[in-house]
């Protein structure tokens, strides 16, 4: 809906319209443009074109799919260093368990997966073993090894990580 409006409100003011169109200090022979004058054009500013009208949702798509995965990788690390870092704990309580003096070596294994299981949950797939070995010069040590499948839950790709550690104590003798 169209409003008239009579011409004699349109107008500017004669003084205003003539500030407006006066040149501010133009020499005659000078080129427009020139050092000195204010009716140069101003250096044009990229800003964006119709070219790029939604790209911007795309680049937030990419960037954030990218940011996703590798939080969840530095959390699946983080997971996967904790089991590692638990199973070596249990497994060197139990060849200390195994080390004692009246207890079987072998008894170390056992031992150490009682632990994981109930440090870890969900982890009673753990196989450990435990040995009496010759240490250096003949110092006999209990070892017990550990080994454990990790799933890799928060990745799509990969199935898991098999960590495997061993811990060792003095074996005691009478």
């Amino acid at each position: 809906m169209a409003v008239a409006v009579p011409a004699a409100e349109c107008r500017r003011p004669r003084r205003l319209a003539a500030a407006v169109r006066a040149p501010a200090r133009v020499r005659v022979g000078q080129p427009v443009g020139a050092e000195g004058d204010h009716r140069a054009e101003r250096p044009r500013v990229p800003g964006p074109s119709a070219q790029d009208a939604g790209s911007a949702i795309v680049e937030f798509v990419m960037v954030s799919t990218l940011l996703l995965f590798l939080f969840l990788g530095i959390i699946q690390v983080g997971l996967v260093l904790h089991v590692r870092n638990t199973l070596a704990a249990n497994a060197a309580e139990g060849a200390r368990h195994g080390a004692n003096l009246g207890v079987d070596p072998t008894d170390g294994g056992p031992y150490a997966q009682r632990l994981i299981a109930g440090s870890i949950p969900g982890r009673s797939d753990t196989t450990c073993t435990g040995a009496q070995i010759d240490g250096p010069g003949g110092v006999p040590l209990v070892q017990v090894t550990c080994e454990v499948r990790v799933p890799l839950s928060l990745l799509p790709f990969g199935g898991g990580v098999t960590v495997h550690v061993t811990g060792h104590a003095v074996k005691e003798t009478p």
